[in-house]
């Protein structure tokens, strides 16, 4: 929802000398000497000089930017759009003509205004899967007010692109650049419909890249910026100072739903290889290496005697899958794949699924703190793969618990059949606790119900096991425990307590 913004109040601050100061003294009154102000000296060089204008830039640009207005039967609205009935008083005054306003509570179809650009003459347009999903209809119009209806080629909700079709000849586009070499501090601008308000131009600098903005969209190394982005702005470009698509602006953060300075853009290099599938074949294909993983921290690189934080801790290995084929264990930490640096746990998914299906790739893994490399087939990702939620208690008539003879003060009984079922457990596959009578285990999050798969990289399945592996650790060492929970699976390191 929209909300409308109150007036603020206005603070002035003052710089003119205060007006006791300007009395006239009598001229007996000795005037106070004034020393001569002091050039700073600095040897630093000028690291900024002026400002920008980006006039030049907006007007060759701005012809092949586009709005774009999409029509449903349906009453809800998807995530990003705009529907007409939550527009604020103050901009539906503003609304291009013909967009009628229904009344507070009468049915109506369903608009979403969207912005996009023009990426071939004769009609390719790139816009937001969001801004047309769902669309009975989608007209596009050009700055020259012309106006199109679209078909809609193909779209992605994961890279939330979507690729739609005009029939026109020479119309104006706009020029692509390459994301790969935007960085922090860059100038950018967007032209898009904030609001419903044709090319508005806003700018400002490249916040950071490779962001991760949601677990949606994992597959998307998002472009952070500061540049002003509203509702309507989306699928709308983000612009280099040579006047390039550097990235399509798709989400905000915000807490009112309007700007706060955080808005995030799809990289265009990504955007451009999803053109291509849509183009061939109407859907995007990715490529799936079959891990889960999570970050690590300090403690966790400590239990798995690493150097440091850096890479992603593998914590699944789908059975039968490109990982799994070629050696990769519950465990690893990844640190490289096909050339590039993982050094945080959410930058491995957007590399691999950069890559099609039948892809080959290198994969380097820190294992007991030593590197190794493995060759992997990438197959095509299964988007609905997923892992069953945990069960809150254990069910009736679940085995006995077996008492905690270990370092850690864990509890722990057999899983019974019904919770294995429910969290996708093997035969002899983990051990769920019980109870927790350690101080150091309870802090670290542990807690009955939760399943202990593996005690460092060895599988247990059954309490006396767990006990057999935990009877090693001394006070002061860190044991990894890799436990489901709540439907996820991660590791918990937590450090053996000294004896008082």
């Amino acid at each position: 929802m929209i909300h409308s913004a109150r007036k603020p109040l206005l603070t002035l601050l003052m710089l003119t000398t205060p007006l006791a100061a300007c009395a006239q003294q009598p001229e007996s009154a000795p005037q106070p000497a004034i020393a001569a102000p002091v050039a700073a000296q600095s040897s630093a060089p000028q690291l900024v000089t002026g400002l920008p204008d980006f006039t030049a830039l907006v007007e060759q640009v701005g012809p092949g930017v586009v709005n774009i207005e999409a029509r449903s039967s349906g009453r809800q609205s998807t995530r990003g759009q705009m529907q007409e009935d939550e527009i604020p008083e103050f901009f539906r005054r503003m609304l291009p003509p013909g967009i009628q306003m229904p009344e507070p509570g009468q049915g109506r179809r369903g608009v979403s205004m969207g912005s996009g650009f023009i990426i071939s003459d004769d009609g390719y347009v790139l816009t937001n899967h969001h801004v047309i999903d769902g669309a009975d209809e989608v007209k596009v119009r050009l700055p020259d007010r012309r106006e199109f209806t679209a078909k809609v080629v193909g779209s992605d909700q994961q890279y939330d692109v979507a690729l739609l079709k005009i029939d026109g000849k020479s119309l104006p586009t706009v020029r692509l650049g390459s994301s790969a070499t935007v960085k922090p501090g860059q100038w950018v601008v967007a032209i898009g419909s904030p609001l419903g308000l044709d090319h508005s131009v806003t700018a400002g600098i490249i916040s950071a890249t490779g962001r991760s903005a949601s677990a949606e969209q994992r597959y998307v190394p998002f472009i952070q910026t500061d540049v002003a982005i509203n509702q309507g702005n989306s699928g709308g470009p983000l612009l280099n100072t040579r006047g390039e698509v550097v990235g399509i602006n798709s989400q905000i953060f915000s807490m009112s739903g309007g700007y706060m300075g955080i808005s995030f853009a799809i990289p265009v290099d990504l955007a451009m290889s999803a053109v291509d599938q849509l183009k061939k074949s109407g859907r995007v294909s990715r490529g799936q290496l079959g891990v889960i993983v999570e970050p690590l921290d300090s403690a966790k690189a400590k239990g798995l005697k690493v150097p440091d934080a850096r890479g992603a801790l593998v914590n699944q290995v789908l059975d039968d899958s490109p990982a799994a084929k070629a050696g990769i264990e519950i465990g690893d930490v990844i640190t490289s794949f096909n050339g590039s640096a993982v050094n945080q746990s959410s930058e491995l998914p957007p590399l691999v699924g950069a890559l099609t299906p039948g892809s080959r790739a290198k994969v380097t893994v820190l294992r007991e703190g030593k590197p190794r490399e493995f060759t992997v087939t990438l197959t095509e990702l299964d988007e609905g793969t997923g892992t069953a939620a945990a069960p809150s208690q254990s069910a009736p008539g679940a085995p006995s618990a077996a008492p905690a003879t270990n370092a850690l003060g864990i509890v722990a009984q057999e899983v019974d059949a019904n919770a294995r079922r429910q969290l996708g457990l093997k035969s002899g596959e983990g051990v769920m606790i019980s109870r927790v009578t350690g101080t150091a285990a309870r802090e670290a999050g542990l807690a009955p119900g939760m399943v202990i798969l593996q005690v460092g990289r060895t599988a247990v399945g059954s309490p006396a096991e767990l006990n057999r592996q935990l009877a090693s650790a001394r006070p002061g060492d860190t044991v990894m425990l890799l436990v489901r929970r709540g439907g996820a699976t991660t590791f918990i390191p937590v450090v053996v307590e000294k004896a008082d």
